[in-house]
């Protein structure tokens, strides 16, 4: 099963500058046409733990966030702040977007004509850029060492991906499919971006890494490149958010050799799912154009392949939404990746030798911003 299929009844929904393509709407001119495509997606999603939309954004607007990104993996952040976490800055420019065409279709014509010809001297043929420039990523036409970049909270680096991830459309359509009464908010996004020769992406549930009091979590994935086979796309595990706690991991294990295949295992046979290669059902957003996406349970279990192209990136940017109502649990003080927001409220208190409960701190804007709330609630 793939991401070939299509929603119907959209309604194109611009917020803060992002024009983002959306499904049942409360805004369609045939109510009735717009309940039933609704209702058709929280049933999906009830059911699978996933729902897969086409044609979200334009190429106009997925192009822009590709060259954002390009500037970011060098430094250049036009909102004056570093992502909270960034792979090693690039340091030479990259190859315009004409020539990046040529070079595919030499390459493709190239490997055609040389089938036979040493890997290792077409690679090294490759890396001789233009100018000393490189292509997207920062490759440089070897495969080898290839590394899987995260950026974590680009929002916070770059004007255009905050355009993105404050959407009140996208936030709009979270809530209305999993029925947060009030609202949606960002809790983090993130960058998951596969050089050629790239490995693979363990399977994994999102919401034991998220410490938040409601604990809901939805991610809605963005491809930035059309999604084959080749390039690793994103793939579910179909009514895994039902499954039992199993076996989470932990951060280090997202490139486990097997594709982390042995963390889902477990988690289904802690499930009672006996034949696993018959009983599990996989689904690839294989076939989904850049500017689709996804939208998932926290608790369903995902992963994605290598990057198996010799010259095509794949990338993709992932954001985590949660009630607009949550508050920090105190297993976050410990947290290192959430700690220091609680460890910088307890900072700002006029009194730091009583420090504020975990739950009672209010999450800021800046750094969590609620991304849409139902009219009621202002």
């Amino acid at each position: 099963m793939n991401a070939s299929g299509s929603c119907s009844s959209e309604y194109s929904y611009t917020a803060r500058g992002i024009s983002v393509n959306l499904p049942g709407t409360d805004d369609e001119n045939d109510e009735s046409s717009q309940q039933q495509t609704h209702q058709s997606l929280c049933n999906t999603y009830a059911s699978d733990g996933f729902v897969i939309l086409p044609n979200v954004l334009d190429s106009t607007t997925v192009e822009a966030l590709n060259e954002r990104l390009e500037h970011v993996l060098r430094g250049t952040y036009d909102r004056g702040e570093k992502p909270d976490k960034t792979p090693k800055i690039i340091k030479l420019d990259m190859i315009s977007q004409s020539e990046q065409h040529q070079q595919h279709q030499h390459q493709s014509g190239e490997h055609a004509a040389n089938t036979n010809t040493n890997t290792h001297t077409l690679q090294q043929r490759r890396r001789k850029r233009p100018g000393g420039r490189i292509g997207p990523l920062g490759f440089t036409g070897s495969t080898q060492n290839a590394k899987v970049l995260q950026i974590i909270n680009v929002h916070k680096s770059d004007n255009l991906f905050r355009q993105l991830v404050t959407s009140s459309g996208l936030g709009r359509m979270v809530a209305r499919l999993v029925g947060w009464k009030h609202g949606a908010r960002l809790a983090q996004d993130q960058v998951w971006a596969k050089p050629p020769g790239s490995p693979p992406l363990t399977y994994h549930r999102d919401s034991p890494y998220f410490m938040f009091d409601p604990p809901d979590v939805v991610t809605v994935w963005i491809a930035l490149d059309d999604m084959v086979d080749e390039l690793g796309p994103l793939v579910y595990v179909k009514g895994s958010h039902r499954w039992g706690d199993g076996r989470v991991g932990s951060a280090g294990t997202f490139f486990q050799r097997d594709g982390g295949v042995s963390l889902l295992k477990s988690a289904a046979e802690r499930e009672g799912i006996a034949n696993f290669e018959e009983e599990v059902e996989f689904v690839s957003t294989s076939g989904l154009a850049a500017g689709g996406l996804s939208i998932h349970d926290g608790r369903t279990w995902h992963g994605s392949g290598g990057n198996c192209s010799d010259c095509k990136p794949r990338r993709g940017v992932g954001l985590h939404f949660v009630p607009a109502e949550v508050k920090f649990t105190e297993e976050a003080v410990k947290s290192k990746l959430w700690g220091r927001y609680l460890h910088n409220a307890n900072d700002d208190e006029q009194n730091p030798s009583l420090p504020t409960a975990a739950c009672d701190i209010e999450l800021s804007e800046e750094d969590f911003p609620i991304v849409w709330r139902p009219s009621s609630c202002y």
